[in-house]
């Protein structure tokens, strides 16, 4: 008789990400500096505590891509999860979280490319390029896929909207 995994009791780090939408309709997308591997992801990280998650996206924006040229369009309305894989979530944040439960906003790009600045103070990613959104599944890493689908199937139709605008 073999018994079942114990379930991981480990709570979520809360956290925020950022779909930044350029006047095409494409999405940001960087390389994460850490990984020599394809390793595609948008903005994101934690709400630092008493900060609400508004303040948080437009921070972490900030912080990551060097620019805060953008407005706040949508939100998801709920909270989407992700675990990490059981290799990397022993080691990151110091093992607390067993994952990430997230609040998404999907942003206006006001700015122009040479307000984007990844070389940042603690630069997250070593390059980044705009995608089309409805790509953004095919080039993230695998354990955030099912994430960045509920991202894109919550945001399409007002993506749609402004790259016909």
């Amino acid at each position: 008789m073999t018994s079942s995994p114990t379930p991981d009791a480990r709570p979520y780090r809360r956290g925020v990400g950022i779909a930044l939408i350029n006047a095409k309709g494409h999405v940001f997308v960087g390389q994460r500096a850490d990984s020599a591997a394809p390793a595609w992801q948008m903005p994101q990280g934690g709400i630092d505590k008493g900060e609400e998650p508004r303040a948080a996206a437009m921070r972490e924006m900030l912080e990551e891509i060097g620019t805060d040229k953008a407005e706040i369009i949508a939100e998801t309305e709920d909270w989407v999860r992700y675990d990490l894989p059981p290799e990397i979530s022993r080691t990151i944040w110091k093992g607390k979280y067993r994952g990430q439960e997230q609040k998404w906003y999907l942003l206006r790009f006001t700015g122009t490319d040479a307000d984007i600045n990844i070389a940042t103070a603690h630069p997250e990613f070593s390059t980044w390029m705009w995608l089309p959104f409805a790509e953004l599944p095919n080039v993230i890493v695998g354990f955030k896929r099912e994430i960045y689908v509920q991202v894109v199937k919550a945001f399409q139709a007002t993506v749609d909207k402004i790259s016909k605008a």
